[in-house]
């Protein structure tokens, strides 16, 4: 730990010459070109959180990093007065960040969800589920098999999706021996690919206000949510990713860390790995021998349902659906427009007070032990609402510099019309891992990348266009799936009881692998004109055949020590 943390400063003190060295000369903020500079906060925080595996403190530098050349780019101080407003401007980034109405509600819903867990563990809830659930999934696989769908059938928020599979699934794939770089796994690729393609979520609206401003900006009237539907072909890496989860848990073959995750699990029962600092303490359960507390399924499901059941009536509510038609395009619409913190902050609110009444009226717990139960499990999630405004405060930084303007002027060009998608596809991924946004993303990349595609069609929706569509929103999905910035990775981690880096370092070669399946099999041939459903079935063929032919079996009687 103390070589890598050596490496650490000898890379921050390494940049530090090298920022100071290029902007003494300082001078006006708004003619500033950051040019290769602005990539450097979220990479400075991506690479130190590898190499240390300090998560807050790579994510603490990379903001330093950002306000120190963002400092030494505008002002004309001198160079100790430099480095103190430097210091002063770093903790404005999480100050803004908690500022931010969205983000409040976000760490409010958090730490809700948090004590939530607390008081439904501390009155035997999950581990009765556990039990109830190894009666009918008695495998890795099944327990796999049944996390994945679980992430499918809570579609409408991402958010809501990791927080509700990551905790009611754990008790589970922990007694099963899946490992918690597996489960984490499985809650990521389930929260923001099937949310960003439901007919019905969160995303809807955010997604077909981009869609209808792309081609008003054409002068081509649309139907945008006609033009959502023909994109969802088009979203390869988002569908190639489902599919590998299904598949991984239904082949019990995996390669690269996940594997050797995998492995240590089944093994010797280790789900997480020596040394790993799990971002959600599962220690609440520890005392229902002693108590001699019963064991029943309701008292866990009770308050997830009415989690499940209000969010979706909040995001309804919120939305204006009193306002609006009970019709599929009525209720469409009012999730479009929702305001999601909110709703669900009322329903983890409401499951809260559910859990603690139910845990008062069976005697299992008084007012007061209820309320410590859900404080200390509000308390365990301290360490991830920092994390989370840190990497807020990256992705701010990344837009006051320009990160992602820089990244798409540098690896874009004038090229031929059938490689525009697989090109935006590649920008948008790359812009979405290094800004840990995948709606900054979107809201960057649609404006260009249509009229780009349509410029080689008259204007006109085509095939061209919709693969195009469907390359920006899935590209991004792919940053918001597996940076270790992203605020949805760190939540995904969390709510799996996982270590972060771990996390990301075993999903980042399947998300790689999906990555590059849709890249090569889907937008390359499809921009020479094959039909999508083609490259659809050659993406799920090459999933089979890497994980059977590259991938290793984790199925118990198939591992030796």
């Amino acid at each position: 730990m103390r070589k890598r943390r050596l490496v650490a400063l000898f890379i921050m003190a390494a940049f530090i010459m090298l920022a100071t060295m290029a902007f003494a000369a300082g001078g006006d903020a708004e003619a500033v070109n950051y040019g290769f500079w602005s990539i450097i906060p979220p990479l400075l925080a991506i690479v130190l959180a590898f190499v240390t595996k300090e998560v807050i403190l790579s994510l603490l530098l990379g903001v330093f990093s950002g306000a120190l050349i963002s400092v030494f780019a505008t002002s004309n101080s001198g160079f100790f007065m430099k480095l103190i407003e430097s210091y002063t401007k770093t903790f404005e980034y999480p100050v803004n960040a908690l500022a931010d109405s969205w983000h409040a509600g976000i760490i409010v819903f958090t730490l809700t969800i948090g004590g939530m867990v607390g008081v439904i563990a501390k009155m035997g809830g999950t581990r009765a589920i556990a039990n109830a659930l190894a009666k009918k999934a008695q495998t890795a696989r099944s327990a796999q098999l049944a996390t994945a769908l679980m992430g499918v059938v809570v579609f409408f928020d991402d958010y809501a999706n990791t927080l509700i599979v990551g905790p009611t699934m754990r008790p589970l794939t922990d007694k099963l021996r899946v490992s918690r770089e597996k489960l984490s796994y499985i809650v990521d690729s389930t929260a923001a690919p099937v949310a960003t393609m439901a007919a019905i979520s969160t995303w809807i609206g955010y997604e077909l206000g981009l869609i209808g401003d792309a081609f008003k900006s054409l002068g081509v009237e649309v139907n945008p949510y006609s033009v959502f539907f023909q994109s969802i072909p088009y979203r390869m890496y988002g569908i190639f990713a489902l599919v590998m989860v299904f598949m991984v848990g239904a082949m019990m073959r995996d390669f690269g860390p996940m594997y050797e995750a995998e492995k240590r699990a089944r093994l010797t029962g280790k789900v997480l790995a020596d040394g790993a600092e799990p971002m959600l303490s599962t220690d609440f359960e520890k005392d229902l021998e002693s108590k001699n507390i019963p064991l029943r399924v309701s008292n866990a499901l009770v308050p997830i349902l009415t989690l499940v059941i209000f969010a979706f009536i909040g995001l309804w509510y919120s939305g204006g659906g009193l306002e609006q038609p009970f019709t599929w395009d009525g209720i469409r619409d009012a999730f479009g427009n929702a305001d999601a913190s909110a709703a669900l902050i009322w329903a983890s609110a409401l499951a809260s007070i559910v859990a603690v009444v139910m845990a008062i009226s069976q005697n299992i717990m008084t007012l007061k032990e209820a309320l410590e139960a859900w404080v200390e499990g509000a308390k365990s999630l301290v360490i991830t609402t920092i994390i989370l405004i840190l990497a807020w405060s990256i992705g701010s930084i990344a837009s006051d510099l320009g990160t992602a303007e820089y990244l798409v002027q540098v690896i874009s060009s004038s090229l031929p019309s059938w490689t525009i998608p697989v090109l935006v596809f590649v920008i948008s991924a790359i812009v979405a891992f290094a800004t840990g946004t995948s709606w900054g993303t979107m809201a960057i990349m649609l404006p260009l990348a249509v009229p780009l595609a349509a410029a080689y069609t008259g204007g006109e929706p085509s095939t061209l266009v919709y693969a195009t569509l469907g390359a920006v929103l899935t590209g991004s999905t792919f940053g918001d799936h597996c940076s270790p910035i992203s605020d949805t990775t760190i939540m995904s981690s969390m709510a799996s009881s996982a270590d972060h880096i771990d996390h990301v370092k075993t999903q980042l070669p399947y998300a790689l692998t999906a990555a590059g399946l849709a890249a090569v099999v889907g937008y390359i041939p499809v921009g020479l004109g094959m039909p999508v459903w083609l490259s659809l079935i050659l993406g799920v063929a090459g999933i089979w055949a890497i994980l059977k032919f590259y991938g290793k079996s984790t199925d118990p009687k198939d591992l030796k020590a």
